[in-house]
């Protein structure tokens, strides 16, 4: 058997899972130990190449999927230090549009079928990305990333309240919106990249890079040299990247089938 492949590994796919909020020991399983499985495995088969996908839920993690997920990329940058001529490499990006747990099928069928629109905040802002943008983003990660780096496009955002607005819109419908609240620990807008992590990055053009801290446990060695921090920074999040106007969400919408 020929193992000199490159490989996408998604933690998720190793076990089917009752609903899209992970029980705590079933997130441990799958994203955590599954991850330095599957890594593990990898580098004693000499796999090229491996893509370890993340979300932006890793960054200021609330629940258990969050949580996981951020030490499936502690995992990843650790094992990298030691992955000899396997290369990881992790991607970090919001929910792909019309993907499993997704509010555009949830409003199409409730457009479709004359019911209210429900919102939980219609304030509240998500990126916008593809499939395609996902597809693209893992083939740069394969193409430019070297052991440890974590890459993240730079993506477009929407509030839900346009989005609603935009779909009502695409099918000429005249259904109410309706607003129900924010719902338990629902944030108001997604990060993808820290402030932390933005200090350190590579700005790419289409791409951020945040390459692996190969610092040792010595910590000696740190306490008497810093670098001064750009307090004018920010987290990179859905809430100050570019806002989709109408027209352009609705261009966007129709391109993933929308119409």
């Amino acid at each position: 058997m020929h193992y000199g492949v490159d490989f996408v590994f998604h933690a998720a796919a190793l076990k089917q899972v009752p609903s899209c909020e992970f029980y705590p020991i079933e997130a441990v399983k799958t994203n955590v130990l599954g991850t330095e499985n599957v890594i593990t495995a990898s580098i004693k088969r000499g796999v090229k190449k491996v893509i370890c996908l993340s979300t932006d839920k890793a960054v200021y993690p609330i629940n258990a999927m969050g949580i996981s997920k951020a030490m499936m990329e502690k995992v990843m940058v650790a094992k990298s230090r030691v992955s000899g001529n396997t290369i990881l490499v992790g991607t970090r990006y919001g929910n792909v549009m019309a993907s499993r747990g997704s509010v555009i099928p949830l409003f199409h069928e409730q457009i479709l079928s004359g019911k209210p629109i429900t919102v939980t905040n219609p304030e509240m802002t998500r990126f916008m990305m593809t499939l395609d943008d996902a597809v693209e983003l893992v083939l740069y990660a394969f193409q430019h990333g070297n052991s440890g780096d974590i890459f993240v496009q730079k993506s477009p955002a929407s509030t839900i309240g346009e989005l609603a607005a935009a779909m009502i819109k695409i099918y000429n419908s005249n259904v109410e919106v309706k607003v129900i609240g924010t719902r338990h620990a629902e944030k108001l807008y997604e990060t993808l990249l820290a402030k932390e992590e933005v200090i350190v990055a590579n700005d790419l053009g289409d791409y951020y890079r945040v390459a692996a801290d190969n610092r040792d446990l010595n910590y000696d060695k740190y306490f008497s040299e810093g670098s001064a921090m750009n307090v004018q920074l920010d987290d990179y999040h859905s809430h100050n990247t570019k806002r989709l106007n109408e027209n352009e969400l609705i261009l966007l919408l129709n391109k993933i089938g929308y119409k």
